[in-house]
């Protein structure tokens, strides 16, 4: 088997940092020297939960979720500190974390050569700075949460306390840069050239392009579309293209109704075959009072050569799942949120006390504040 690879993207790749190299820091240095509107706001976020696995895991790690990752435990979920800077040309955002959602994601972290891995990269949030170069574009490079998906790494912004099936196996985060367009006020269209699938050290000679557009249609629907395509084998192996999309439609029919629904998809070259994988999640979330929300969600993930969920079994990945909550906003900037969640797999994959299991099911209770 021929195992030369030539980096993906050269000329995408190329332009872009062309653009960083040759055009961004001068323009940083000079327009930030004369621009007035800059500002700087600090700001943490801190999520403590408790959650109680009914499989009871021996050694208290929860599978195949990320949030809330441990069993029978007060622990921190996720905490940060964060610095945000703002001005007409200029923008960035520093953010330091820490919690057991955070050693989870960042576990299959690349170490290659002596200065890289997860053991530091785990703790940067975000570190990314911006340049406006036209009005309505944008440029912006570092690390930078994931331009894919419908929910958020932090769990205050999102519509379920855990995440989805689909959220936890796509990226939360990438390294790399962008380019943000934003031709109306309705429309914000996205192109990234990033290191690779949720890396911050690279693993081989490619790199990875990615798009997001989402299209306000309606005060009531947005719709929104996103890829990434590239190799996520080492330069020792044959190249296995990845070419993942997803799309979501968030619809919100009354004042205090609000549905999400996302697909997402992706092929990837196993040698003489290719590997497919699909989930959906469907979210609805109704504002009952002015400080209680009640929702609900239902999911399926199937990974059949388990390319992006390797279940430790020869059986494959295949899951349906769902979870009822309920939330709580006793104060300002407080959020506390409660939820219980299921899940039933074909197989036994799901790790139990002394055995694998079919099912799950677990509950969990977080008090969250944004200071």
């Amino acid at each position: 088997m021929d195992t030369t690879r030539i980096p993906l993207y050269p000329a995408v790749t190329g332009a872009v940092l062309l653009a960083l190299l040759s055009g961004a820091p001068p323009v940083l240095r000079a327009q930030a020297t004369n621009d007035s509107t800059l500002t700087v706001k600090f700001g943490g976020f801190v999520d403590g939960y408790y959650a109680f696995d009914f499989n009871r895991p021996r050694a208290l790690d929860r599978a195949y979720t990320t949030q809330p990752a441990r069993h029978n435990e007060f622990n921190i979920n996720l905490a940060y500190v964060e610095a945000v800077l703002s001005g007409e040309r200029v923008r960035g955002r520093l953010a330091v974390q820490y919690g057991t959602s955070v050693q989870a994601n960042y576990a299959a972290e690349p170490r290659v050569g002596s200065y890289s891995g997860g053991d530091l990269a785990r703790h940067l949030q975000e570190a990314v700075v911006g340049v406006k170069l036209l009005p309505t574009l944008w440029l912006d490079g570092g690390i930078y949460l994931s331009h894919i998906g419908s929910e958020s790494w932090i769990s205050r912004d999102n519509l379920t306390y855990t995440r989805s099936l689909i959220a936890d196996y796509s990226p939360y985060y990438q390294s790399g840069v962008k380019l943000t367009w934003q031709p109306s006020s309705t429309v914000t269209a996205q192109l990234n050239v990033v290191n690779g699938w949720q890396i911050i050290s690279e693993s081989n000679e490619d790199k990875a392009v990615g798009a997001r557009i989402d299209w306000t249609a309606s005060p009531k629907v947005t719709l929104s579309a996103y890829n990434l395509i590239g190799s996520e084998t080492p330069d020792s192996a044959a190249r296995q293209l990845r070419n993942f999309q997803g799309a979501s439609v968030k619809f919100v029919p009354a004042d205090r109704v609000t549905l999400l629904g996302t697909l997402d998809f992706g092929s990837q070259d196993l040698g003489e075959e290719t590997g497919r994988w699909y989930g959906t999640s469907f979210i609805a979330r109704v504002q009952a009072t002015p400080t209680v929300a009640l929702v609900g969600r239902v999911e399926h993930y199937d990974d059949e050569r388990q390319v992006i969920i390797a279940t430790g079994t020869s059986d494959p990945f295949k899951a349906t799942g769902g979870s009822v909550g309920i939330d709580v906003a006793p104060a300002p900037r407080m959020l506390w949120r409660t939820e219980l969640r299921a899940l039933a797999g074909r197989d036994a994959i799901i790790p139990g006390r002394n055995a694998l299991e079919k099912s799950n099911a677990f509950l969990v209770s977080s008090l969250a504040l944004t200071f």
